[in-house]
């Protein structure tokens, strides 16, 4: 058999891979079982339709038989449907084209998770794995007329806890979530998505169903099931891989870029598959080129190693944040739903995300978007928080699991590295699980054996093209120097580190670790009031009603919010309870923003200096981007694609052209943070809280700021500075600033707080009126301030939507912001649906 690739001429080299099933000279046959089956439950008291693919609550709730999920306690009360067994039943003609064809597979696309096939009451097979493909032989098991085919489904937690009670050598734990989540028990033992049994933001739906499509695929002789592309840059190769081969000449390959640092083209191939000169199949798959190179190498006037990724030859500042599981029923994540997250992610100057390892392996258009708008991907494998067996039959799982998704994905540009699991290299480092010293070498050599011997062997048989590393946080190269388990993965010379403080004062950029790489840190806060309310009740609506309690899934994590809030801001006294709710719920976030702004500046003005053996450091992804349910949590985007004050901020602290402040020895010292080479000046506006013109402004000298650098521009004393400004104090005044070429001002202005909004004097409530107007393809929301104003919050309620800036500190008499509605809506109803608060209005 010979199989052509062609590419319109690139100076370039290319390996693909193919999966084929040896056996279609004609055309392939495809039958789409998905849409309408039936389903029941072990006792045959429910009967009803489903839709495939689907999962089991999904069906329940569109046939009436329960009432939405999410909505206050019913993560709880519906607790019954995952402690059930469930039975998917379906019905089809065979047809006279495909009875005729010599093999017939039936193909699952993703099973969840524990299932039986049977076809005309014969059985076909099994499942046990969430994450991987299952095709069937049933060619025959067919038969003319009507056949019945069956897929009955355990329930996860009852397998789950079978499964744990088997293993009865050692224990491998945690057996249980905290109790605080909600959940169910020993999810690490059952290959399904993790954070399903609960997680400290989500709730605990342990879902059943067929959560992808179904179908019967007929042919004769051959079958390509996949091509796998990974586009490696040379300049004049040709490789046959597999049968396959790439014909290219020509000039030079246009490269994929990352946001920010390029542009993302593609080429087209055509891949046709001839046998005795006939044409057997064709293929036009999209194909980048780029490389990506993960840099631990040593650090002039530093120990450890470095850590940053080099995107065709050039280091890049990884800029976003982790992505978790859209929502705990994957058949409702739509592809409008995917667009609007990861296109929120680009317009806040982000470049990359990390998918978590305790939700899904994302769907195929996921990638894609990412692909197409330069999001980097850090691909975690789904094992997160905890041990996991090692038996042959779960490490045969494991494996097919991580070659077949190692196959779909690896063509993806998008995809930067390979990561095995989420934090368990330091649960073992650092004893989560209060491990016996005797028993710690067991679990050791079961975790070798899982994420190198196995996982990390297959992945880079696989795929040559990218790095891989075993864990997150971890030291790279330095673990696998002390046997892959680090004495402390959370290093700050080495790797990358997960860092999260609630108690510590979070404006103190000290209590930071400086560390090469920081992949996840964050603070929670509370969606706004339009996000909760249809998932609640009047009574819910306070924030120490039961409802606030329940939907906390992170130890004590309210009271967190409370005190790290009381630390700078007054807590809301408003008389009426709604008001004094509503008005907590814009503290917290104004509390996570400001925090989690301080932790990012601090890591992208660290990338250029070693401060006592630490620095250097290349990325910062904050915990975390996008919500499964309405609940307090650590996402900068809502449930439902709502932004959070903390998404607005990130607009600014992620810009290319950046300006951060900060004082060390009451000395104010602001750098200029560039992604471009720019020759920058800086303008320093000082105001009194009272006045909206500023008291004295000062100006830098033009300085050249080299591109992927951050470069401080000025340095004072905070006393010598207010000194040169009126009866300026640290409690009168608060300082703007922003960077500026020749002729006009480069990226956003930035401000410097000089003592606790608490402690500000003069700082008054301000009278803001608000014109709303329809332009071509927005509305525009025009604000007058009498008095400055700091985080002004701008909310239409549930009127769908995104502003073009938000949160915002207001030091002019007027603003004018955009706001892009997602549904037709009107002056009059955005008029009367819009509230607007400031700092100064909840106490």
């Amino acid at each position: 058999m010979l199989l052509h690739v062609r590419l319109s001429g690139w100076a370039c080299w290319c390996l693909f891979s193919g999966v084929f099933s040896v056996f279609s000279l004609q055309q392939r046959l495809t039958v789409n079982l998905n849409g309408k089956w039936r389903l029941s439950n072990s006792n045959g008291s429910l009967l009803l339709p489903a839709q495939v693919p689907g999962c089991v609550h999904s069906a329940l709730q569109q046939q009436g038989y329960i009432t939405d999920p999410y909505f206050r306690f019913n993560d709880v009360s519906y607790r019954w449907i995952a402690l059930d067994n469930w039975t998917y039943t379906t019905t089809f003609t065979l047809s006279a084209e495909l009875s005729v064809k010599q093999k017939v597979l039936l193909v699952f696309d993703g099973v969840d998770t524990v299932g039986s096939v049977s076809l005309n009451g014969i059985a076909v097979g099994k499942t046990n794995n969430m994450f991987c493909r299952h095709d069937f032989s049933v060619k025959d098991l067919l038969k003319d007329g009507e056949n019945v085919l069956q897929v009955g489904l355990l329930s996860p937690i009852l397998y789950a806890s079978e499964q744990r009670k088997a293993h009865t050598s050692y224990v491998v734990p945690p057996e249980c979530p905290p109790g605080v989540q909600k959940g169910e028990c020993h999810v690490n033992f059952i290959r399904k998505e993790q954070s399903s049994f609960s997680w400290d933001w989500g709730p605990s739906f342990p879902t059943m169903g067929l959560w992808k499509g179904v179908r019967l695929e007929a042919f004769d002789i051959l079958q390509l099931v996949q091509v796998s592309s990974v586009p490696l840059y040379s300049t004049s190769h040709l490789i046959l891989i597999t049968n396959l081969f790439l014909g290219i000449n020509g000039y030079q390959v246009k490269l994929w870029w990352p946001n920010g640092h390029g542009e993302q083209p593609f080429y087209r191939l055509t891949i046709r598959g001839f046998q005795d000169e006939f044409l057997i199949f064709k293929y036009p798959p999209q194909v980048y080129f780029r490389t990506v190179e993960l840099i631990q190498e040593p650090v002039v006037g530093s120990p450890g190693l470095s850590f940053y990724f080099r995107i065709n030859g050039k280091p890049i500042f990884l800029k976003g944040s982790n992505w978790i599981p859209v929502h705990s029923f994957q058949d409702q994540v739509t592809p409008d739903v995917l667009k609007n997250l990861l296109q929120s992610a680009v317009d806040a100057n982000m470049n990359a995300l990390r998918v978590w390892g305790g939700g899904v392996y994302e769907q195929d258009l996921f990638y894609e978007i990412c692909d197409e708008l330069g999001i980097m991907v850090w691909q975690d494998f789904m094992f997160a928080c905890a041990m996991y067996p090692t038996e042959t039959d779960f490490i045969q799982t494991v494996r097919e699991e991580v070659v077949q998704q190692v196959q779909r994905l690896k063509s993806h540009p998008s995809i930067i590295i390979w990561s095995g699991n989420n934090e368990n290299e330091a649960a073992l480092a650092t004893d989560w699980f209060d491990i016996p010293a005797s028993q710690r070498p067991k679990y050791i050599r079961d975790y070798v054996m899982l994420y190198v011997d196995n996982i990390k062997k297959l992945v880079q048989e696989e795929d040559q093209s990218r790095p891989f590393l075993v864990s997150s946080p971890t030291n790279g190269a330095e673990s696998e120097q002390e046997g892959w388990v680090a004495e402390n993965p959370y290093d700050p010379h080495y790797g990358d580190v997960h860092f999260y403080s609630y108690i510590l004062d979070c404006w103190d950029w000290r209590t930071f670790p400086r560390t090469r790489f920081a992949s996840e840190y964050g603070f929670q806060s509370w969606p706004s009031f339009s996000t909760l309310q249809p998932v609640s009740i009047k009574e819910d609506w306070s924030y120490g009603s039961n409802f606030t309690s329940h939907r906390q899934h992170h130890e004590d994590g309210n009271q967190q919010m409370i005190l790290q809030t009381a630390l700078h801001f007054h807590l809301p006294n408003a008389t009426d309870p709604l008001k004094r709710f509503t008005d907590t719920l814009y503290i917290t976030q104004v509390m996570q923003a400001q925090c989690v702004k301080t932790q990012t500046e601090f890591y992208r003005r660290s990338r250029s200096e070693i401060i006592e053996g630490k620095g250097h450091t290349m990325g910062a992804l904050y915990w975390q981007l996008n919500d499964i349910w309405q609940a307090p949590s650590w996402s900068s985007i809502e449930f439902g694609g709502k932004w959070k004050m903390l998404h607005y901020f990130a607009q600014s602290f992620f810009a290319a052209v950046f300006p951060v402040a900060f004082e060390e020895d009451d000395t104010l010292v602001i750098y200029a943070i560039s992604d471009l080479s720019r020759d920058l000046k800086l303008r320093v506006n000082v105001f009194s809280w009272t006045e909206l013109d500023p008291v004295c402004t000062l100006n830098s000298s033009m300085l050249l700021v080299p591109g992927g650098s951050a470069v401080a521009v000025f340095k004072q004393p905070v006393a010598s500075l207010l000194a040169g400004c009126g009866n300026c104090t640290r409690l009168t005044c608060l300082l703007t600033f922003q960077l500026e070429d020749d002729s006009s001002q480069q990226g956003p202005t930035n401000y410097h707080f000089l003592c606790s909004p608490k402690d500000a004097q003069g700082l008054r409530r301000p009278n803001i009126t608000v014109k709303v107007e329809e332009k071509k393809t927005c509305f525009s929301v025009t604000l007058h301030s009498d008095s400055v104003a700091p985080f002004v919050w701008l909310d239409v309620g549930n009127i769908p939507g995104r502003f073009s800036s938000n949160g915002f500190l207001m030091v002019s008499r007027n603003r004018t912001v955009d706001f892009n509605a997602w549904r037709p809506t009107s002056v009059a109803e955005l008029t009367a649906s819009l509230t607007i608060t400031s700092l100064r209005d909840i106490y």
